[in-house]
């Protein structure tokens, strides 16, 4: 077994001192572009890896992030995106030698106090959360009591996009509701209708205003007819399916339908018997298998920025003062619509 690469090496083969390898290393953000990539570069070649034990002697952290484990879903479907980042957030995580500790917590009151059992403890360093909603007691107890984190979805209800009280990634469900109602406008739809979560709900909203503001720029349809093309309901595919056929009796028919989840998409097509276009969100592997369109949610993105304002300059944590770090507070990622082509049911089989 060959000699283990050092630090010194490192900043040898960089032609840097050892203090700016371990800058690199530990606080990225203030070594210049060049220079970290020179240094990342000689990582890469030596095949460097920090001592974990050594550098959690050094600072006295545990580099543990900390992370509910959402509970199985019903139908097995929308919970599948936050299996997947989680399981890109423990990859990336492992790269940068950290590591991820999983807990369970039925509702926000219990995740809090797991919250104080884990730094009770000095179990964590810092935790990450999903499902954020409007009044989220969760990030107010993690602000209060100092604690670094970051959440995967904006804090809804405040004025999140100009002045955050705390740091999050999140996807733009906006954007991605926006390109799935355009998407089905450009097959020749016209009546498209909506189904999502009932108000308030932070991302629910989102997406619906993506939807809403794709048709009302198309100009085709007044206020009071688009009003009768969404419904809102509960996640899950029966309720998919009775979203779909109360959607119908309302409007009067409907040429193309976008939804909020892949879940509510799947309820869709069963309610129509496959016969008109459905588009779901999320792409997950029902989408793929069905055939049907969906957005994607960049999950790898979306877990760089979350280690991102972990590890860099924020530390996980908002810094008095509006200059105390220049580094944008948040990241809002850009999904992406996969477009799969649209069979009526029967469509392409043999003999049709």
């Amino acid at each position: 077994m060959g000699i283990l690469p050092t630090v010194e090496d490192v900043a040898v083969a960089a032609g840097v001192s050892r203090q700016t390898v371990s800058n690199v290393l530990n606080s990225p953000a203030i070594v210049r572009a060049e220079t970290r990539e020179r240094v990342e570069a000689a990582i890469a070649e030596l095949g460097y890896r920090p001592h974990a034990s050594a550098r959690r002697l050094r600072t006295q952290k545990s580099s543990t992030i900390g992370i509910r484990l959402d509970p199985i879903t019903t139908d097995g479907i929308s919970g599948s995106i936050l299996d997947r980042f989680l399981h890109a957030l423990t990859e990336q995580a492992d790269a940068k030698n950290l590591r991820v500790t999983l807990f369970t917590a039925p509702d926000p009151e219990a995740e809090i106090r797991q919250f104080q059992r884990l730094s009770d403890g000095a179990d964590v360093d810092a935790f990450v959360l999903t499902s954020t909603f409007y009044g989220d007691q969760r990030t107010e107890w993690l602000i209060e009591h100092g604690h670094s984190f970051v959440t995967f979805g904006r804090p809804w209800g405040i004025d999140d996009m100009n002045d955050p009280k705390h740091l999050w990634v999140d996807v733009d469900g906006r954007d991605g509701l926006e390109q799935a109602t355009s998407h089905l406008l450009s097959t020749g739809a016209r009546r498209v209708g909506y189904i999502g979560w009932p108000s308030p709900s932070g991302t629910g909203d989102d997406r619906r205003r993506g939807w809403l503001e794709t048709m009302q720029a198309s100009g085709g349809l007044g206020d009071e007819v688009l009003r009768t093309l969404s419904v809102a309901t509960e996640d899950g595919v029966s309720f998919g399916a009775d979203a779909m056929r109360r959607l119908e009796a309302a409007s009067g028919g409907v040429d193309a339908v976008a939804c909020a989840s892949d879940s509510l998409a799947l309820g869709a097509l069963m309610a129509t018997a496959g016969r008109i276009p459905v588009v779901g969100y999320d792409n997950t592997p029902v989408a793929a298998s069905i055939g049907f369109s969906s957005v994607e949610q960049p999950l790898d993105e979306v877990a760089a920025g979350v280690l991102e304002l972990l590890t860099g300059a924020h530390g996980g944590r908002v810094h008095s003062g509006s200059d105390a770090v220049a580094d944008p507070r948040h990241r809002l990622v850009k999904p992406r619509l996969v477009v799969r082509e649209f069979r009526p049911l029967g469509a392409g089989a043999p003999g049709a």
